[in-house]
């Protein structure tokens, strides 16, 4: 299909849906290079409904690019917490700090420099550059992989390398001279509101004329992906180690998962290990501590993207009360008053865990 009937039949006919259906988000109501870069790096991974009250709390917090350079990390991962992945905070304080320091706080308007900074690949990029700067760059997510997929019958895995590199062709081809903010948000919202992952809602898509998987039946077989993968079940233990009225937290490194985030000490639960067992083993092996375990609190159970986690904890004290903790994973510790469980970003169990604690 040539490029102007691609315009005629795909992109015109989206670009005018989208002028007329689009959803009121907050980061649609200004279309600065900042707005635009925080809610593309938060609506990575995470849905727009969620992502909602985040974008707004961090806009009232940091306002500015220079907001968040002069901020300090600790107080941007606290106001994440929750959304997870967090290495988009550490690349969002990074990037702030070498747009400010060294580009005078403007954000490069050229793709190339874009993508040297640090947590902006290909997509982000393509977003400041076609929606900040209304530039003729296109935009490949999961959303568009979708409804490009059905639109054109692609029956080969979305997955394999051709296959992007095909659709990444396609999606240059639709994008029209001076609307590419316009038809890169129509694929967006056409994605989530019409062409969704089942049950997509064809007779009213505004580009079902030109679809031929529509036209062939088989728009649920679109796109071929490979089967996922089930979530890996998990066992862990934590323990609330109190002594005079203080919790002990400790902080995990700031490599790996969950980096930088505070918690309870502890760990998973080997194969035939009674949970008390296992607690009284990691603080050993991560602190030195010597503990008795109280009583349990709760067990909480918390769904990540490739693990189900089954989390017991319990109340514990130290025995003898006198000792220091040697730090062998974690990178700091504390001991806080639970009013001061605010200030320390947490995982999101952690984080259930301790509005039980303030409850009980």
């Amino acid at each position: 299909m040539e490029t102007s009937l691609l315009h005629h039949q795909i992109s015109l006919p989206l670009v005018n849906w989208f002028d007329t259906h689009q959803r009121k988000l907050p980061w649609r109501e200004e279309y600065s290079p900042y707005s635009v870069w925080i809610s593309e790096i938060m609506l990575q991974q995470t849905q727009v409904d969620r992502v909602i009250p985040y974008y707004l709390r961090w806009m009232q917090r940091f306002p500015t690019l220079e907001s968040v350079s002069i901020a300090s990390y600790e107080e941007l991962l606290r106001l994440w917490e929750g959304m997870g992945y967090y290495s988009r905070v550490k690349f969002i304080h990074k990037t702030s700090k070498i747009i400010l320091n060294q580009l005078g706080g403007q954000f490069p308007e050229n793709l190339d420099e874009l993508l040297k900074l640090p947590g902006i690949g290909p997509y982000t990029a393509g977003a400041i550059m076609s929606i900040a700067f209304n530039q003729n760059y296109p935009l490949v997510d999961g959303n568009v992989i979708r409804i490009l997929a059905r639109i054109f019958n692609i029956e080969n895995s979305v997955e394999r390398r051709e296959t992007k590199n095909y659709i990444w062709k396609k999606a240059e081809e639709l994008i029209l001279p001076g609307k590419a903010r316009w038809l890169n948000q129509a694929l967006m919202e056409l994605g989530a509101l019409i062409c969704t992952p089942k049950s997509p809602t064809c007779y009213e898509c505004p580009v079902q004329k030109p679809c031929l998987s529509f036209h062939l039946g088989c728009t649920e077989q679109r796109p071929v992906v490979q089967p996922s993968k089930k979530a890996i079940p998990i066992k862990v233990v934590v323990g609330v180690l109190q002594k005079d009225g203080l919790f002990f937290i400790q902080q995990r490194p700031a490599n790996g998962l969950m980096a930088d985030l505070w918690e309870f000490p502890g760990g998973k639960i080997n194969q035939g290990e009674k949970p008390e067992d296992a607690l009284v083993r990691e603080f050993q092996e991560e602190l030195q501590f010597s503990i008795q375990v109280e009583k349990k609190i709760t067990t909480l159970k918390h769904g990540y993207t490739n693990f189900s986690v089954t989390l017991h904890a319990y109340l514990c004290k130290l025995i003898p009360e006198n000792q220091s903790p040697i730090l062998h994973f974690a990178s700091d510790y504390r001991w806080i008053k639970s009013e001061d469980f605010r200030a320390y970003a947490f995982p999101a169990a952690n984080r259930r865990l301790i509005n039980l604690l303030i409850k009980l």
